[in-house]
């Protein structure tokens, strides 16, 4: 017998006992650590940084002033120093890169023909919060076949967003996951926290450190405090985990982001009528916060019915010709065609431009209620 100094379980022992015991100990002890982390984890597979794309994928001169543009243009409508209507109109969720290119050049020329009645941004979104499971959006999965190609997904997504700014048309998406602003978030200019996140603190930490306005949807069920709450949390300055731009673990501290603001979407039921609106008024007003609301046209106030998206739309128009202030801003879900298609599909079996998620108003349909919002408002912009 021996005597020997050796380790097991993070200890010093010493022992008498033979060599072998000890190695044989030593292996034992580091099979049990193994046992410690990663037991439901299939894979980890290393991503560029955020620098790193950045790198592949610069912002010019062109894109920058797009994106500086449209973050002023929905910050001056905000705080009521322009009377447009923000207007944030796109597909659902993006996951035909073809087809988001031609609705981007149609909707860019629109831009620029309605521009002193509505000041009109792409809606550009990623990702997809699930209530249980399913596609989560062109970022987690591009191919639509459950590959999971994150690399693929973020590099595309972010090539995107340059295009449509090149186009002079500003882009607008929700945030989900926590790490992809870093990725993308420098070529947005409106961003949006969830009905499913806006409780989550890591979602309103994120949001304090966001360059740009954020708008908070309601809750599922419709209520509004929490969308109330969520946007006084991410006025102040917040420290948090995060990556930096070269991809290390830092703590990421902000300085609070003034520029929150309620999105009605409806719940049980809608809620973008005048009595409704009127409730929100009051809300946000005994919060201190500056009376500015957007109003979702899509999701519970439409039924999730792309057709009474119009319903929606013309109630909104009614009311601001009627002297409604707070009022800013809505959304509509917009594509190609009209409706959807029953997803998952084989890639090579979908229909080019309809919506593999909520319905969708179909591109002639946007025209025309665009075009006739710009009738409504061109009496009562500054």
């Amino acid at each position: 017998m021996d005597t020997a100094l050796y380790i097991s379980g993070g200890f010093f022992y010493l022992a008498y006992c033979n060599f072998s015991d000890i190695i044989s100990d030593v292996i034992i002890g580091v099979k049990r650590m193994e046992q410690l982390h990663d037991l439901r984890v299939s894979r980890i597979i290393r991503l560029p940084s955020p620098g790193a794309l950045k790198g592949l994928l610069p912002v010019d001169e062109q894109v920058a002033a797009t994106v500086t543009v449209g973050r002023r243009e929905v910050e001056h409508i905000l705080t009521g120093k322009d009377g447009r209507l923000l207007v944030i109109v796109g597909p659902c969720s993006i996951h035909d890169m073809d087809a988001a290119r031609e609705y981007a050049e149609r909707l860019a020329l629109l831009r620029r023909e309605l521009q002193h009645e509505l000041c009109i941004m792409m809606r550009v979104y990623f990702e997809k919060p699930r209530t249980t499971v399913g596609w989560k959006g062109f970022i987690n999965d591009p191919h639509l076949d459950d590959t999971y190609d994150i690399e693929h997904g973020i590099f595309h997504a972010r090539k995107l967003l340059i295009e449509i700014n090149e186009m002079g048309l500003p882009a607008a998406t929700e945030f989900l996951d926590p790490i992809s602003p870093q990725y993308v978030a420098d070529v947005v200019s409106w961003a949006a926290i969830g009905a499913r996140t806006i409780e989550s603190q890591t979602h309103r930490q994120m949001a304090s450190g966001l360059s740009m306005p954020v708008g908070f949807k309601n809750s599922t069920d419709g209520r509004l405090g929490v969308a109330v709450d969520a946007i006084r949390s991410a006025m102040h300055p917040h420290s948090f985990l995060g990556i930096d731009q070269d991809g290390y673990s830092s703590v990421i501290t902000t300085k609070g982001n003034p520029l929150g603001h309620l999105v009605l979407r409806g719940g049980q039921h809608p809620n973008y009528d005048e009595e409704s609106i009127a409730a929100a008024e009051l809300l946000i007003g005994k919060a201190g916060l500056q009376q500015s609301l957007l109003v979702d046209c899509s999701h519970a106030n439409s039924g999730k019915k792309h057709e009474r998206q119009l319903l929606v739309w013309e109630n909104i128009l009614k009311q601001k010709v009627g002297g409604n202030k707070s009022i800013v801003g809505v959304m509509i879900e917009s594509n190609l065609h009209c409706g959807n298609q029953p997803f998952p599909e084989e890639p090579d079996k979908l229909v080019f431009g309809v919506s593999i998620t909520d319905e969708c108003l179909s591109w002639e349909e946007t025209e025309r209620m665009l075009r006739y919002g710009a009738e409504v408002m061109h009496n009562l912009v500054k």
